[in-house]
């Protein structure tokens, strides 16, 4: 069985990095006016508090966009930008679909449950669409990738 990798296409790293810029830029435009308008000695603990927001959540956009997950005959090898994890398949229990509801729309991704511990989130299959093919692609690949492994 050849390895396969789980992870965004250049479309969508393109369009997740739209999305969290506009969203940085909007913090940092907000950072920027406190520092003009506020003159009061405890304003730098407000910018300093809004800027450790802004490196978390660009950390947090980078981990999501480059995250991938090597799908081998020993198990799922995650490779993210703060880490990297092996899962053997004989710890996995499934694959889930998650369904997230929030302010700006469902997201679906899919997560790896596993037999002890908690379950973790599939870096690279993270969608706002209601019908994604490409979620779907990369489900099955996984799920044939594990019957095989496991001999199931």
């Amino acid at each position: 069985m050849p390895d396969v990798w789980i992870g965004f296409n250049a479309y969508d790293r393109q369009r997740y990095w739209w999305r969290s810029g506009i969203g940085t830029l909007a913090v940092v435009g907000v950072v920027v006016a406190m520092i003009l308008t506020v003159h009061e000695p405890g304003k730098w603990w407000w910018v300093g508090g809004f800027g450790v927001v802004v490196v978390a959540a660009f950390a947090s956009t980078v981990n999501l966009i480059y995250g991938r997950v090597l799908l081998s005959t020993t198990g799922l090898e995650f490779r993210t930008f703060v880490s990297r994890r092996v899962i053997p398949w004989s710890e996995v229990a499934g694959i889930e679909r998650r369904r997230r509801v929030t302010r700006s729309g469902i997201w679906c991704d899919l997560r790896v449950v596993r037999v002890r511990g908690r379950s973790l989130g599939i870096p690279g299959t993270v969608t706002n669409r209601r019908m994604d093919a490409e979620l779907e692609r990369k489900q099955a690949a996984i799920q044939e990738c594990w019957s095989r492994a496991v001999g199931g």
